[in-house]
């Protein structure tokens, strides 16, 4: 018996090796460290308390307060880059100024908005 064998098969590579090029790109900038900001309000126990400001595109109910124990002390959480601040409650659909902050300025409606500075 007989084995045939089969003549060898040269094999030529044709890949061509190429250099990765990387291209530069820009870094994008760090997004700031955000910090939880708790905010209070005094207000007569069961009512409806809203946290609104330049941080939620003044959403008059964007941020329920919520409050602890019926003893009307309402309190929300919200996290916030470092930067200036403007907001006021919406107390059973009155807006209120924070009547515990002294930082405040005066709007385009002519009534005060409260003002907080986040480091």
């Amino acid at each position: 018996m007989k084995i045939k064998s089969k003549p060898a098969v040269k094999t030529v590579s044709t890949k061509k090796t190429r250099t990765a090029v990387k291209k530069a790109t820009p870094k994008a900038a760090a997004k700031p460290i955000e910090k939880a900001v708790t905010f209070t309000v005094r207000a007569e126990a069961g009512k409806t308390v809203y946290l609104a400001g330049s941080f939620n595109n003044w959403d008059p109910t964007g941020k329920k307060m919520s409050e602890k124990k019926g003893c009307g002390v309402y309190a929300a959480s919200v996290k916030l880059a470092p930067g200036t601040y403007q907001y006021k409650f919406v107390i059973d659909g009155t807006w209120c100024a924070d009547p515990e902050n002294r930082d405040f300025v005066q709007n385009d409606h002519g009534t005060l908005n409260s003002v907080i500075t986040v480091k």
